[in-house]
């Protein structure tokens, strides 16, 4: 095996002797262990690590960044700046004119109703769409009592567009502060000063009786062939009603299934002319006995009659 370290030079020859020159090795050091310190493994697996890289590659650019921002910030004069020129450029894009509303169109509602509608409008009109809270205005409005549906939507061309579904009268409910007109499903359409304006409208009374309207509409058509003597419909303690008819007469419906009492009333009377008669009260609150309150007059005649008898109650 060859030596590691190059033969010496041979010296010049003297007196014809040879020298050879030997080069001394130094010593050897203690030999490097290629492995790496402990320090410099747990940093390495420490760098391995998600969290780290993460923070590395998101969390430390964010934080420098809200660093700046924040020094940047701390300045009140810089902060008013800021604010002044946001509030600028949104101002700015709001008044463009696509953006502006010009026109309160409303389609189905009365002129009363359109008129208060528009005094609802929060704005004065030209203004931005940006300014009417649309969601507030169309809520302001399905407040008024003649209004059962709207929609609002803002049309191309500045147009803000009011679709009204209004409430239609079905019967007048007379109470002591005056005459309501409600709809068919008793809710408030509005206050009438003249009963004679809606002389078309059938009029109830009596408290509760704006809770009961659909059966109360549902008596007035029953009884549509004995419609023009029929003055109105009372309800009397919040369960049942009376139908009123014209000299004087009044019929007790019964609580339950008032509407098959009106029926038996017309047949009754289609063949024997019950409504013909002179009385004052018609009892059919026992479906099983009907019971007749005649006036004096009738009365009277009654007992000059002779060889009949009759379940009468006289008038008190």
């Amino acid at each position: 095996m060859r030596p590691l370290t190059p033969e010496p030079p041979l010296s010049a020859r003297t007196g014809g002797q040879r020298f050879v020159r030997v080069a001394r090795r130094r010593p050897r050091g203690p030999r490097r262990d290629p492995a790496p310190s402990r320090l410099a493994y747990r940093l390495e697996r420490l760098w391995l690590t998600p969290f780290v890289r993460a923070f590395t590659r998101i969390g430390a650019p964010v934080f420098v960044v809200t660093l700046g921002l924040g020094i940047w910030l701390g300045d009140e004069g810089r902060r008013a700046d800021l604010v002044e020129q946001y509030d600028a450029l949104k101002t700015a894009v709001q008044n463009r004119p696509e953006f502006m509303v010009s026109l309160l169109k409303i389609e189905g509602a009365s002129p009363e109703v359109g008129d208060a509608i528009r005094a609802m409008l929060p704005v004065r009109l030209p203004a931005s769409s940006f300014a009417i809270d649309l969601e507030l205005y169309r809520d302001t409005i399905a407040r008024l009592d003649a209004v059962k549906e709207v929609s609002l939507v803002v049309r191309p061309g500045g147009v803000l567009e009011a679709k009204v579904t209004e409430r239609e009268p079905a019967v007048l409910w007379r109470t002591a502060a005056g005459v309501e007109m409600l709809d068919a499903e008793g809710h408030r359409v509005a206050t009438l000063l003249d009963r004679a304006t809606r002389a078309d409208l059938p009029l109830i009374a009596g408290e509760g009786a704006d809770l009961a309207v659909p059966e109360a509409l549902d008596i007035l058509a029953a009884a549509a062939p004995i419609l023009p003597r029929t003055r109105g419909l009372v309800r009397v303690g919040e369960r049942r009603w009376d139908l009123v008819l014209d000299r004087d007469q009044r019929i007790l419906l019964p609580e339950l299934d008032p509407v098959r009492a009106v029926d038996r009333i017309l047949a009754l009377d289609k063949a024997e002319d019950l409504l013909g008669r002179d009385f004052t009260r018609l009892d059919l609150r026992n479906p099983e006995r009907p019971t007749l309150r005649l006036t004096d007059h009738s009365l009277q005649a009654l007992h000059a009659m002779s060889g009949q008898t009759i379940d009468v109650k006289a008038t008190p």
